[in-house]
């Protein structure tokens, strides 16, 4: 079997996801961008369980997946969700002083994440996981 087309794709893909997401958030450099968008998985992935969060992930692309499930601490207990103001500030703290993540940064991740996913497959994950969810990946904030 030839290696699967997202695996051979997966940097380009990875870049296009990138620029969306800084542009959309008016970010200056990728490093920015990579920052905001590694927070904004880490706050979405503590409000899962273990079985939620694997479901998420294998509906994300292949360098998404990996940055959605590195440094996971699989002892924390899922965290509820909260008002999106109250997630974004969770997200701008990571890095604080290296962090640039706009107030619309968990919307500005969503819109990118969107583009890049397979669709259906997204939707039908998220209308698994708690109602909470799908508002979180609302593009519109």
């Amino acid at each position: 079997m030839p290696m699967p087309m997202e695996y051979q794709r997966a940097s380009e893909e990875f870049e296009r996801f990138l620029g969306l997401a800084r542009e959309r958030a008016g970010l200056s450099t990728r490093n920015q961008t990579y920052t905001m968008v590694q927070a904004v998985l880490q706050v979405f992935r503590r409000r899962l369980d273990m079985r939620q969060a694997i479901a998420f992930a294998a509906v994300l692309p292949p360098v998404l997946r990996a940055i959605f499930v590195a440094d996971w601490d699989l002892d924390a207990p899922a965290l509820p969700f909260g008002a999106r103001a109250a997630m974004t500030r969770e997200v701008q703290s990571l890095r604080r002083d290296h962090n640039f993540a706009p107030d619309t940064a968990i919307a500005d991740v969503a819109f990118a994440l969107w583009q890049v996913v397979d669709r259906a497959a997204l939707q039908a994950c998220l209308s698994a996981l708690p109602a909470e969810a799908a508002s979180f990946w609302n593009e519109a904030g």
